[in-house]
């Protein structure tokens, strides 16, 4: 089993389960079973013990079975280096979800630092011609994966953007107001433009050091502005005129874009093919993951959702491949057993069923 592992799985109450109990006994473990069966909903369990909404980025009273409306709950035995933690998180209606590690309360942040999480879900097959927001968003997950004080960062500069944009909309022209915003927005701002700089210099030694039939990308963030605090509140301070016609604010972490070049190809990953945006979509997952197993000492647990469609029987071989090789967790999904023939005897193979009473996992 790897250094990081879930080794125990317990669901009551989430989305299509009303209960369920899984303990694998391999790095990988493959779920297979049609559409809407509630594959995905296994994967959103576990990425509910990480910081967030998880990989769907539901609000918690999404998650609640219905009709039943109970509450939702997940726990999980976690191995993580040389330690053992019981880790479990619920919430009742539309509450904010709880966390318990060892039988104390316990952060979300206090999960990141337990447990490294890095996921792909079919959505993110778009990404690269999608809009800003989901490239940005796509990158934060990476961040957070080394960094799980990111996540409050990034909330607290949001926070204080929107006051900021509330008195921009309104005309409020009084400095005290906008000094103060500005000052937290300006801290918080350099640390995320500092985690991301941190995170896209890791992922590049990751994937040039490499030995992988995947893409290599080279990044580069778009709009990026200074790292430190007082060269972005002093372009906060100037850029006040200008938001104030605009009514919102045009400058900050929040107008950076990511991209990426297919470097054998010379291409940017918006022109690519279907196939290559998901194959680089992989190199990067791959990538962030061996970058994590340096930083943290354990690869990261991988959650794959469909991560087969468009990869052909050489790549897909490779990927698990790949996955053995970091000595990983990784939980995949897939709608035929066909998929994963290549892990007979190598990983965990479930079924997952669509019954009256809900989802089952055979």
């Amino acid at each position: 089993m790897p250094e990081l592992a879930i080794t125990a799985l317990q669901l009551s109450h989430f989305r299509s389960y009303k209960h369920a109990r899984i303990e694998p006994d391999t790095g990988i473990t493959a779920l297979y079973g049609t559409n809407g069966a509630g594959k995905t909903n296994i994967l959103e369990a576990i990425s509910m013990l990480s910081p967030g909404r998880g990989l769907r980025r539901a609000a918690p009273g999404e998650i609640i079975r219905q009709p039943e409306a109970l509450g939702w709950k997940v726990t999980a035995e976690l191995h993580s280096l040389s330690e053992r933690h019981e880790i479990s998180t619920w919430a009742e209606g539309e509450a904010s979800r709880n966390v318990e590690i060892d039988g104390k309360k316990a952060t979300q942040v206090a999960l990141g630092r337990l447990a490294r999480m890095v996921w792909l879900v079919p959505v993110m097959d778009r990404l690269w011609v999608e809009g800003a927001s989901e490239r940005r968003r796509f990158l934060d997950r990476m961040v957070m994966s080394f960094h799980p004080s990111h996540a409050e960062a990034t909330l607290s500069y949001e926070k204080s953007m929107r006051e900021r944009n509330r008195l921009l909309k309104d005309q409020v022209r009084d400095t005290a107001w906008y000094d103060a915003l500005e000052m937290q927005m300006a801290i918080s701002g350099a640390e995320i433009a500092n985690n991301r700089a941190d995170v896209l210099a890791r992922l590049q030694i990751a994937q040039d050091g490499a030995k992988t039939i995947f893409p290599t990308a080279a990044l580069t963030l778009i709009n990026a502005e200074p790292a430190t605090a007082a060269d972005l509140r002093e372009a906060f301070s100037a850029g006040r005129e200008r938001d104030l016609s605009a009514g919102r604010s045009l400058n900050g972490p929040h107008r950076v874009d990511l991209q990426a070049i297919y470097l054998a190809k010379g291409v940017e990953a918006r022109s690519c093919s279907t196939g290559e945006q998901k194959a680089l979509l992989i190199s990067l997952i791959l990538a962030n993951a061996r970058a994590l197993r340096d930083d943290f000492g354990a690869a990261p647990i991988l959650l794959l959702d469909e991560v087969t469609a468009h990869l052909d029987e050489t790549r897909r071989h490779a990927l698990f491949d790949e996955i053995e090789a970091l000595k990983a967790q990784a939980w995949l999904t897939g709608t035929g057993p066909e998929l994963f023939e290549a892990l007979q005897g190598r990983a965990t193979i479930l079924k997952v069923i669509e019954s009256e009473s809900g989802s089952l996992i055979g």
